[in-house]
């Protein structure tokens, strides 16, 4: 008899129709799993499996637009979704009405990154004091998506986001909490390399238990659609920092399984979500795993090319949500490390990029661009990837490079400021999609990974050929979802904004012979630490940006509003 192992995860909902959902869930053996919804709207696909565990990516066809049902989850016909005893809500799909504009709603979209599902062994200390520390036992404060849940749990009446954006670390495959060591230790000897960090697919799954079984997560994940991608810490921190890292790392024994793995896995258990039943159908991977009785091998196969050849994969993605366009951009994976032509996507991904943000004028208000590194970062930091960047190019001669390279991974100086040609493309490319016949109202890059949030605006030169951008250009960071920063390094990030921080950032650029970036920001918001969640209403072209913070009290954890604004009007 199948179980329901992990799920049901709902990712994909379909806003053109406003009739198609999928739904993700992992069974405990073979079978046939089955999505029924009260409205009569319903899907089944049979399991694939992977490595000795059974997936199904079941496509619900049949739904009303502008409508919220319930669903349940049945394997071989037997109900395994919703529990019995339940104390959450029924699980439901909500579609979002006829795309007529004069009767589109507003669009809710929720966004972070950085999850640890449970502190690790030898966590992030907080400073003595820390407004992190809670009072409910977790020393790094309340989840952020545990909060969410509850709040939408307790008050059916609530809004809720129409879709959840995780902007990466999703799971940390080299921070592992005691209770995953646990269980790695009665796998293997904990003393032999990688040690604590997890070593094969069997392991990622592990992962994956942890984080999506928390009853909160796993509700709120069954009933908010969602939208992933990858960082470093899915597969490990500094991934595909530089050329030099890749070569070290390589003579490692342990990293082929360990890469392998971690994309195989995040093929499964992220991946696939991401796409349209059409993109699906059209995947020749997803095909041929299904086809046969165990698709482990060539999943493997598929995972060994696009690491060794990253040309033959693409992780980015597009969705549309009415009037709203996200391109979810990949910059870990798509990068072209050889020192001298670095850059942050590769030629063909960039290709992409421009065409996915440049094509069918006047038919967005509002363009995403969903990046786990943010573009725009403190100043100094931002002048010190730059004249990190510098010095690794060779720029002040072979010494200074090794030192570079010795800076850059101590660092973590690797996000497109340590990519000077990709960060001026991205900037120019911005502006174009933000000016002209039809540009949208507000051209948004949603990142994460830095473990606080803040607002960001760039300021256009005047010498910019056609004019400076009409759409409004943010960075917008939030990070983290559950997880911390020691205190020294908020002292750093509120320095990098500052007056000092700057002329230090100059200091930096005319050591590098940097000269100066190809455009200038303000800092319009934060920085903001704790456990957080950022939310853009997006209405016509009217654009409203929140950020909440879980906060401990005696009753549970609740949301704190830390900004409530306005980005642009209806005009």
């Amino acid at each position: 008899m199948a179980g329901l192992r992990l799920g049901p995860l709902l990712r994909y909902v379909d806003w053109e129709s406003g009739s198609r959902a999928t739904v993700w869930v992992e069974a405990t053996r073979p079978c046939t799993a089955e999505v029924r919804c009260a409205d009569g709207a319903a899907g089944a696909s049979p399991t694939f499996a992977v490595q000795g565990h059974h997936y199904a990516l079941v496509v619900v066809t049949g739904l009303s637009p502008g409508s919220t049902t319930p669903y349940e989850v049945l394997l071989d016909g037997r109900r395994v979704w919703p529990p019995e005893d339940s104390r959450f809500p029924p699980s439901t799909i909500t579609t979002p009405a006829a795309p007529q504009a004069d009767e589109a709603g507003p669009v809710r979209v929720a966004f972070g990154s950085c999850r640890w599902a449970a502190p690790p062994a030898h966590g992030h200390d907080t400073s003595p004091g820390s407004r992190l520390r809670s009072t409910g036992g977790d020393p790094i404060g309340p989840d952020a998506l545990d909060t969410l849940a509850a709040s939408l749990a307790a008050d059916p009446g609530a809004v809720r986001p129409d879709v959840l954006l995780l902007l990466g670390d999703q799971v940390y495959a080299d921070e592992t909490s005691p209770a995953t060591q646990r269980r790695l230790a009665a796998r293997r000897d904990l003393s032999e390399a990688p040690g604590a960090e997890v070593a094969d697919y069997e392991e990622y799954t592990l992962l994956y238990d942890e984080s999506w079984r928390d009853p909160d997560v796993r509700w709120l994940l069954s009933t908010v659609p969602s939208c992933m991608i990858f960082d470093d810490h899915d597969v490990v921190d500094d991934w595909n920092t530089s050329a030099a890292w890749v070569r070290d790392m390589r003579r490692t024994p342990w990293w082929h399984e360990r890469i392998v793995s971690g994309l195989m896995s995040y093929w499964v258990y992220q991946h696939l979500g991401n796409l349209s039943p059409e993109a699906l159908e059209a995947d020749p991977v997803y095909a041929a795993v299904r086809a046969v009785p165990d698709g482990t091998e060539i999943l493997r196969g598929h995972a060994a090319a696009a690491d060794a050849d990253p040309a033959r994969t693409r992780w980015s993605y597009r969705r549309v949500f009415g009037r709203v366009r996200l391109l979810m951009v990949d910059t870990r994976a798509a990068r072209n490390l050889e020192e001298q032509q670095r850059s942050m996507l590769r030629d063909e991904e960039e290709r992409w990029l421009r065409e996915e943000m440049l094509s069918d004028p006047g038919a967005y208000d509002h363009l995403l661009i969903g990046t786990s590194l943010p573009w725009l970062l403190p100043p100094l930091i931002h002048e010190a990837e730059t004249w990190n960047a510098a010095l690794c190019r060779g720029g002040r001669g072979e010494r200074w490079a090794r030192i570079g390279e010795k800076v850059r991974r101590a660092g973590d100086l690797e996000h497109w400021a340590a990519f000077p040609e990709s960060f001026r493309r991205l900037s120019e490319l911005l502006g174009e999609a933000g000016r002209g016949p039809g540009a949208p109202a507000t051209v948004c890059v949603l990142s994460g990974d830095v473990h606080h949030a803040y607002i960001a605006e760039p300021q256009w030169p005047g010498s910019v050929p056609d004019g400076a951008p009409t759409a409004r250009v943010l960075q917008l960071t939030c990070s983290p979802v559950h997880n911390s920063v020691p205190g020294y390094i908020r002292t750093g990030f509120r320095f990098g904004w500052s007056r000092a921080g700057r002329w230090l950032g100059r200091a930096l650029a005319l050591h590098g012979r940097t000269g100066s970036p190809p455009l200038r920001w303000r800092k319009t918001g934060g920085p903001w630490f704790g456990n957080q969640l950022m939310t853009l209403t997006l209405h016509g072209r009217k654009a409203a940006l929140t950020l909440v913070q879980a906060r401990a009290r005696p009753t549970g954890a609740q949301f704190e509003t830390v900004l409530d604004r306005t980005l642009t009007s209806n005009e």
